[in-house]
């Protein structure tokens, strides 16, 4: 059986400019990467949906380098 994941990815535009989180199953962000544009944000975005979609969440960790949840 598989392992659900569960972490979450979420795109923010603040003042600094467009942003790309992806948030531990606790909602603490793990990694944030800065994108030039919105399209690049919701690319990227996507992206990540996918992999938390096919990938066990120590897949996931290790493919983006992410810490051990808490």
């Amino acid at each position: 059986m598989n392992e659900r994941n569960e972490y979450s990815v979420r795109v923010k535009n603040g003042s600094a400019g467009w942003n790309v989180h992806i948030l531990d199953p606790e909602g603490t962000t793990v990694f944030t990467r800065a994108c030039e544009d919105e399209v690049e944000a919701r690319t990227f975005a996507s992206t990540v949906r996918q992999h938390i979609d096919w990938l066990s969440p120590s897949k996931f960790q290790e493919y983006y380098r992410l810490p051990e949840p808490a």
